[in-house]
Formats: C-alpha cells, structure tokens, sequence
C-alpha cells in the first residue's frame, strides 16, 4: 500500500469516527422511536465501514 492511500484510509477512518460520534449524539437526543431506530442503524452503518476500512490497514 502506498503512502497516499495510507492517508486516504487514515483520513476515511476519521471521518467514520466523525459520523458514529454524531449518530450517537442524534439517537441519545431523539424521542421519536421510528426517527432512533433509523439513527441507529446509520450508526450501525458507519461503525460497519469503519471496521472495513480498519481491516485495509
């Protein structure tokens, strides 16, 4: 792996770290159960593909 991609996976890493700590923050703070349930599972999502790129490196 080169250099380059190295960062372009280290910088992806940070932004899958930016959306599971915001998807985190909108399902502690909503009260609508169907609106939760979908931020949640988009924190699944991420936290999914941070393993993925996690793996690459």
């Amino acid at each position: 792996m080169s250099p380059k991609e190295l960062l372009y996976i280290e910088d992806a890493l940070g932004h899958e770290e930016f959306c599971i700590t915001q998807c985190k923050n909108v399902v502690q703070n909503l009260q609508d159960g169907e609106l939760k349930q979908c931020a949640q599972q988009l924190c699944e999502k991420h936290q999914t593909l941070f393993g993925q790129l996690y793996q690459l490196i």
